[in-house]
């Protein structure tokens, strides 16, 4: 019987932290606006081509026109148009339809390297933290190491050991945003390992696994995922920056970055060609540094409750 009033105390603790949690959310104006812009994103990324799944149309619909990869060199350097809304490239390709397919890229990498830095850096956070001491030593020493070079740096001389693939972008910038995360990740640690709670289950006989994963990183999730919203800006950035510079996406990929690449040479004579993919980067980054400011206010433990 105790059990179960526990159990329905702690459940309605967490609705009640969700339900304050949303009316601050909605309540913050840079958050709903980076909100909306994230979803229109995804919203473009999902339906920017059809979606076969084992031989069955989940999602026929599509918001490129033409192809991303068709030339038509007789309508080449279009300016904007009904036909052609953002215009033509060098290679008479549909510059609507290449920065719509250009959105699954961003997201893809973004999300991507960003995934598998808060996985690895979390852990890393997390251990250096709770057991503090030389196995803290070691593991800040080598993030220091890393962070000790400029991202766009260290992502390039991984680029060049590892080959310019799509896949490989994503691994290189999980590596560089892996010790901002461990960074944060070890400091909400630190702040968490003396509490009550976490006392109560070491008295309790909790391995430390269990107290590490179940009891401190609950706790710490929210500057993590802060982090996270913020870096996935950022990690979109430098693949564009990869991109630019002909270690990321090669073509015919429409990625933002290389489109801009492609289109250097025309920005005389055709700047819609670098304008449409220079615009997306900036509104993409510009939205997920919104959904990011707004979650660290709306999470910030100092922000007083909105009734």
């Amino acid at each position: 019987m105790a059990t179960s009033t526990s159990n329905s105390t702690t459940t309605s603790a967490r609705i009640e932290r969700f339900q304050r949690f949303t009316r601050q959310f909605r309540s913050n104006t840079k958050a709903m606006i980076g909100l909306v812009i994230v979803l229109s994103l995804i919203v473009v990324a999902i339906f920017s081509r059809p979606i076969v799944i084992e031989g069955i149309t989940v999602q026929p619909f599509s918001l490129a026109p033409y192809s991303v990869a068709e030339t038509n060199i007789a309508a080449r350097t279009q300016p904007p148009s009904l036909a052609h809304l953002f215009g033509t490239d060098n290679l008479g390709r549909d510059i609507f339809s290449r920065v719509v397919m250009g959105s699954r890229i961003s997201l893809k990498v973004g999300f991507g390297a960003i995934t598998g830095a808060l996985l690895v850096g979390t852990i890393i956070g997390l251990v250096s933290g709770y057991y503090g001491g030389i196995i803290d030593e070691l593991l800040m020493r080598f993030m220091d190491a890393a962070m000790s070079f400029p991202p766009i740096l260290l992502a390039l001389t991984l680029m060049v050991v590892l080959g310019p693939e799509l896949t490989n972008v994503i691994i290189a910038l999980a590596f560089v945003y892996t010790p901002y995360i461990a960074r944060v990740a070890r400091s909400a640690t630190l702040s968490e390992r003396n509490e009550a709670y976490v006392e109560s289950a070491i008295a309790r006989g909790e391995s430390n696994s269990r107290i590490i994963f179940s009891e401190v990183l609950p706790n710490c999730s929210a500057p993590l995922l802060v982090q996270g919203s913020l870096n996935i800006a950022f990690a979109m950035l430098a693949e564009a920056s990869l991109s630019f510079l002909g270690l990321g996406a090669q073509p015919p990929t429409p990625s933002w970055g290389l489109m801009i690449n492609n289109g250097s040479g025309f920005m005389q004579t055709a700047p819609w060609i670098i304008i449409f993919p220079g615009i997306a980067i900036a509104v993409t980054v510009i939205g997920f540094n919104l959904l990011g400011d707004g979650l660290r206010d709306v999470l910030d433990p100092k922000v007083d409750s909105i009734e």
